[in-house]
């Protein structure tokens, strides 16, 4: 068995010091010289055209530097996947022919201070001509529905097809099949931080822009085609992340709207999202109607599946075709499967719109999937456990969409959650339950953005023996930096404490995809190890000189290379490193790498798109009351496969956070839209767990060891939370009878399917 110095070590995460002592600078921290305030004026409306704006009160009150709407930009639209498709670059930063949501970007200033600029906003006026809203995805796709984008001729943004196999024969011959809707909700990622943005445009027509985000690159690139610069124009700086959970992955209206102010002002400026801001302009978990058909043999094997999904995408398009996608490719194959059929049509409405949040359509497509498996089983007459036992993959396995899976802990998982929870093989019926559910992620990257899945990295070891990764890989809150310091340490026989990284400048640090698709420590940690090779190799044949020794006969320890069997006979890593350097035909040691897993970019679904898939089960325990409706749950277990622990505790409190927050998506979190105004934008008014909600929790770190990944690691940081509100759900149909197939699971609705059941 390999014995390791760091790695599967339980480490305290190396960024904690500066953020729990405020060393750590978030972007509200930022101040630049003469910089200004910005604010944006939004629409009241959820639907209407721009007839007339009148912005000349606001630009002669005193302390106001610029004032912009629409017409005074390049208007050029953006979206995350316009570079696929330059249909879904469906928004303006500001809007120009009309707004399609409330709060809708209309019109921006600038000003010395925070009150002078709210002032401002309240001197531009601006004539409407009102339209008539759609709300619903399914009217929005009747008739005469009023059109949010004219120029599309539609309210369907597209339509996704994936099919693999003959899905109505293998129906035929089911012996059983079930049929079932199910409806969730929007719900937001409720971050500490709140959005936020500071540009700092040059007189040489360059900008600096600080930023919070999950992928520098995307934002570098984005912001240069909207805001009508060459990319090589901008610098994006990532500052420290006060939360995310997917919703900073693409760039929002602030941003380019920030580095357009402070263009048009010659200063620097900075948008802080006030909270209500946040809410209403920020992205949240779709919203979706699935329609769900699952066929099995009398033995209990599982033939087809067919899954017809309506999405609300909302006012514009985001992240809602990659979100419709993963549903189709994730959810539907938890289980092994011959035949598939997935259709989902993403719908244009004028809600605010929905994009990334963690999970990333899985949650919604497993909810689904996981109730109508236990009704499978329970038409079979065979226990939940047994017909999952009956589906389950084994490494090695291809799925029908040609995923292959490298390695596979999904037995393992299934054990060790069946053997912590109070399991009775069947339902109770009597106000006690238990339920589980599985889930397959994406584990090694997701090859879905023009056929690259990257990461860079340099290694670069200094005669003082400190060693610095410098890579494109992102600490977003997850311990991403940890985890990469905690491999390169590993492999260059260093302390952790020798380690610093340095990830935040797109002009210093090599390029990276951004942070998604749980890919930090599969790709981001392949490169920082390539790297870390390479700077090894550079150091081992130093010592090897002057040692007098061979390659081969040394070894890296605590800091120190030294020859097998003679210890006494060593160097440390700082003289190593000199001697590799202070020579005539010298370099310094520094180890470069670029990492691309082997996936392919899949062609309408099916293909290998990620390198590694994770797996996993959780169970609840619970009781509910009959009388109020009210859930108590008791116990949660959860064991997921991550391949190998590079670090324990960090993995633990992953999981520990994802339960808690899909106990939110199961049980009270729900965006609540009023004529498209959402209701409830406020940490007073939106609904969350507190730790009176939290019950006790099993996690088991289940490693299967990949083949692929760093020292067999494979990602963890989404799915913690995609099995959390399926298995509450099975539990609640346990205790109770009764299937509730719309999230959340509120006391009224659980109270009053108990009465309707009678």
């Amino acid at each position: 068995m390999t014995q390791f110095s760091v790695i599967g070590k339980r480490m305290p995460r190396v960024d904690g010091f500066d953020k729990v002592t405020g060393k750590a600078v978030y972007g509200t921290d930022i101040k630049l010289p003469r910089m200004l305030v910005g604010k944006i004026l939004r629409s009241p409306l959820p639907h209407a055209r721009i007839l007339h704006i009148d912005t000349s009160l606001a630009k002669r009150l005193p302390g106001v530097k610029a004032v912009l709407t629409g017409l005074d930009t390049p208007q050029i639209k953006f979206g995350f996947f316009k570079h696929q498709d330059h249909k879904f670059g469906d928004c303006h930063p500001l809007k120009c022919d009309k707004v399609r949501c409330i709060g809708d970007e209309v019109a921006a200033v600038a000003a010395v201070d925070e009150d002078i600029a709210q002032e401002a906003l309240g001197l531009i006026k601006v004539d409407y001509e009102e339209l008539p809203p759609v709300f619903d995805p399914e009217d929005a796709l009747k008739p005469g529905a009023p059109l949010v984008h004219e120029e599309a001729g539609s309210n369907l943004l597209t339509t996704i097809n994936i099919v693999s196999g003959d899905v109505d024969a293998a129906f035929a011959r089911a012996s059983v099949v079930v049929e079932d809707s199910f409806r969730t909700q929007p719900v937001h990622p409720c971050c500490l931080e709140p959005k936020q943005a500071v540009a700092d445009f040059s007189p040489a027509g360059t900008l600096t822009f600080y930023s919070s985000t999950q992928m520098p690159f995307f934002m570098r690139r984005d912001l240069a085609d909207t805001v009508g610069l060459e990319e090589s124009k901008v610098r994006v700086i990532k500052t420290t992340m006060g939360g995310h959970f997917g919703s900073r992955m693409e760039m929002h209206p602030l941003d380019p709207i920030c580095a357009l102010l402070s263009q048009a002002a010659g200063r620097p400026v900075r948008i802080v999202y006030t909270r209500e801001e946040d809410f209403t302009a920020s992205r949240f978990r779709h919203p979706m109607t699935l329609r769900l058909k699952m066929g099995a043999s009398r033995d209990g094997k599982l033939l087809a599946t067919d899954m017809k999904v309506t999405l609300d995408s909302g006012a514009y398009c985001s992240q809602a075709l990659g979100v419709a996608n993963v549903i189709g490719t994730n959810a539907l194959l938890i289980y092994p499967l011959p035949n598939l059929r997935y259709v989902s049509d993403i719908v244009y409405t004028n809600n605010p719109y929905g994009g990334s949040f963690r999970g990333y359509g899985n949650p919604q497509g497993t909810f689904a999937v996981e109730a109508v498996i236990d009704t499978l089983a329970e038409e079979l007459g065979l226990y939940p456990l047994e017909l999952r036992r009956r589906n389950a993959w084994k490494s090695g396995d291809v799925s029908i969409l040609r995923q292959v899976m490298t390695s596979c802990g999904f037995d393992q998982c299934l054990d060790e959650v069946t053997k912590r929870c109070r399991w009775d093989g069947k339902s109770s019926r009597a106000g006690q339950g238990s339920g589980l559910a599985g889930f397959l992620h994406v584990g090694g990257g997701a090859r879905v953005h023009g056929n690259n899945d990257g990461c860079g990295a340099w290694v670069k070891v200094e005669d003082n023996g400190g060693v610095t990764l410098i890579t494109g890989a992102q600490e977003i809150g997850q311990g991403g930096n940890t985890i990469l310091s905690q491999i390169v340490a590993e492999e260059l026989g260093v302390p952790l404490a020798s380690i610093k990284v340095q990830n935040t400048d797109t002009d210093t640090m090599p390029w990276d995809l951004g942070c998604h698709a749980s890919r930090t420590t599969f790709v981001g940690g392949n490169a920082a190890l390539a790297a870390a090779k390479e700077a090894k190799a550079q150091l081992l044949e130093a010592a090897a000189a002057k040692l007098e020794a061979s390659v081969g006969d040394l070894l890296i320890q605590e800091g120190k290379i030294f020859v097998a069997g003679s210890p006494e006979r060593c160097l440390t890593i700082a003289e190593a490193a000199h001697a590799h350097h202070y020579r005539q035909g010298g370099s310094s040691v520094i180890g470069k790498a670029f990492y691309d897993p082997p996936s392919e970019e899949p062609r309408k679904g099916i293909g290998n798109r990620s390198a590694a898939y994770a797996f996993g089960f959780q169970a609840a325990e619970l009781s509910v009351d009959g009388e109020t409706g009210q859930v108590d749950i008791q116990k949660m277990v959860a064991a997921h496969d991550l391949g190998r622990a590079i670090n324990p505790m960090l993995a633990e409190g992953q999981l520990e956070g994802a339960v808690v927050q899909g106990m939110g998506y199961a049980l009270m979190e729900e965006l609540t839209f009023d004529s498209g105004k959402i209701a409830n934008a406020s940490f007073a008014d939106y609904a969350l767990p507190s730790a009176l909600d939290i019950p006790s929790q099993e996690i088991v770190l289940v490693e299967s060891i990949d083949p692929q990944g760093p020292f067999g690691a494979k990602g963890l940081g989404e799915s913690g939370l995609v099995p959390t509100a399926p298995a509450i759900a099975n539990a609640v149909y346990a205790a109770t009878g009764v299937r509730i197939k719309e999230l959340p699971l509120t006391p009224e609705k659980v109270f009053n399917a108990i009465k309707r059941k009678g």
